[in-house]
């Protein structure tokens, strides 16, 4: 969506939301783990009719990838996600699938659905527990009554591990990505917040004729049994939690795996479902 003659585009703090095709080209991936993940999920523990598409709703879409691949697996897949660029680039590269700008805190859906899915830890991206909460109680409002939420995320309780602070605190990590003809370096370093319950990062771009721009984000950390009661305080009850295998754990996911509940691993998968009981808590 830019060209090397005028660089990168520059509009928000996120230099990869501002650019779609960089973004997946520092993270190149066709959406097919993740949506063999939830649907392997889905499969296991959904209620309801059968023979009839399963209504979805991907918040935090990104650029599509995974929402395009639900839908070729069979469902009726909206999505939507907080940055306006990332949603046009996702409109123009999947046009059967419905994409709208909003945000996790306000989503809502005009029919309740059978599926909610905010993998690739959207939901960190929320640091109080009140928007936690905000956000998890909407969502239980666009699901129908037993419904499912997955969930996919940073584990907090990595970070109580020796190698949970060891692969994510000690080193710098450094990237680079050739884009239109142009080589981007990215050196990205994170920080415990330990008052705030953060996870900093920050990270510097550089490329010929340009940069440096640092960009410093945050994902809330998030703990376990802290986000079982959140998740019941919304008005779910979780039927699984697990951190191995799953799409970017270090196992890869297998719907015939053994899930993991030591929960030490650097990824948290959860489902829950709908209560039944309107807005309980």
């Amino acid at each position: 969506m830019s060209s090397p003659a005028t660089g990168p585009v520059l509009a928000t703090e996120n230099l990869l939301t501002d650019n779609p095709a960089l973004y997946e080209k520092t993270f190149p991936d066709t959406g097919a783990r993740n949506a063999r993940f939830v649907h392997d999920l889905v499969t296991e523990f959904a209620t309801g009719s059968a023979g009839t598409a399963p209504r979805l709703l991907d918040v935090g879409s990104g650029t599509g990838r995974d929402a395009a691949r639900l839908a070729e697996l069979g469902y009726d897949v909206s999505a939507v996600d907080i940055s306006p660029r990332m949603v046009a680039y996702a409109r123009a590269t999947y046009p059967g699938v419905d994409f709208t700008v909003g945000d996790a805190r306000r989503v809502r859906t005009v029919e309740p659905v059978e599926v909610l899915t905010c993998l690739g830890s959207t939901l960190l991206h929320l640091h109080s527990s009140v928007d936690v909460v905000t956000a998890l109680s909407g969502f239980a409002a666009c699901l129908r009554p037993g419904g499912l939420l997955v969930l996919e995320m940073r584990n907090g309780a990595f970070l109580l591990t020796d190698r949970g602070r060891r692969e994510l605190l000690d080193e710098v990590s450094v990237r680079d990505i050739e884009w239109e003809g142009v080589a981007y370096t990215s050196r990205t370093a994170l920080s415990l917040d330990l008052a705030a319950q953060l996870l900093r990062r920050r990270r510097v771009w550089t490329w010929a004729g340009g940069g440096p721009v640092t960009q410093d984000t945050a994902w809330r950390l998030l703990f376990p049994e802290e986000l079982r009661y959140l998740l019941h305080s919304s008005g779910f009850e979780t039927l699984a939690l697990f951190d191995e295998p799953g799409p970017l754990a270090g196992s890869a996911w297998s719907a015939d795996a053994v899930r993991s509940s030591a929960l030490t691993g650097d990824r948290l998968h959860v489902v829950a479902r709908r209560r039944a009981l309107s807005g309980a808590r």
